[in-house]
């Protein structure tokens, strides 16, 4: 392999937590007694993973793919977007080799979930959950992840550029 041919995008998405929200990430429901506020369904991990594509093809952020402005995506479901997000990357010419994330948030607990939120982003961008990692930490009661206040994801994908 052409290292030449080798692309990292990083992504970072925050949302809020708010009452009246159900709180998804990877595509998890997860039990909580607040959600994340988002035009979407607000999946913080989902969105990462889906910038850090994107930002590997240089093809922008998500919010310019699927803009919160337009009501054709109020209330999506982001692992459908993040298949959406592989196949523009496909369609450049690209296949996704590896994609690692963080999450930050104080609570709830994530770690039963996240062999769940693996597959689930595997599945969305038709790759191997070996190839995909996802931890989380809290942040020692700092910032607004300790308050919590908000949920922070980041994430890095590594892409190759497909040669005939």
């Amino acid at each position: 392999m052409d290292p030449r041919n080798l692309r990292i995008g990083q992504g970072y998405d925050v949302h809020q937590l708010v009452e009246g929200r159900k709180l998804i990430m990877g595509g998890v429901d997860i039990p909580h007694t607040r959600g994340l506020l988002g035009h979407s369904d607000a999946d913080v991990l989902a969105h990462a993973v889906a910038d850090a594509l994107l930002g590997g093809v240089r093809g922008g952020d998500i919010g310019k793919l699927f803009p919160d402005t337009d009501p054709a995506y109020e209330g999506a479901d982001s692992m459908k977007l993040l298949a959406a997000v592989a196949d523009f990357v496909r369609e450049r010419g690209y296949e996704i080799l590896d994609v690692d994330s963080v999450i930050a948030a104080q609570a709830p607990k994530l770690s039963p979930y996240r062999d769940q939120m693996r597959e689930n982003l595997a599945r969305a961008m038709g790759i191997s959950p070996e190839n995909v990692g996802v931890k989380a930490t809290t942040t020692e009661h700092l910032g607004f992840e300790g308050r919590e206040e908000g949920i922070s994801a980041t994430a890095v994908a590594l892409l190759v550029r497909c040669t005939d």
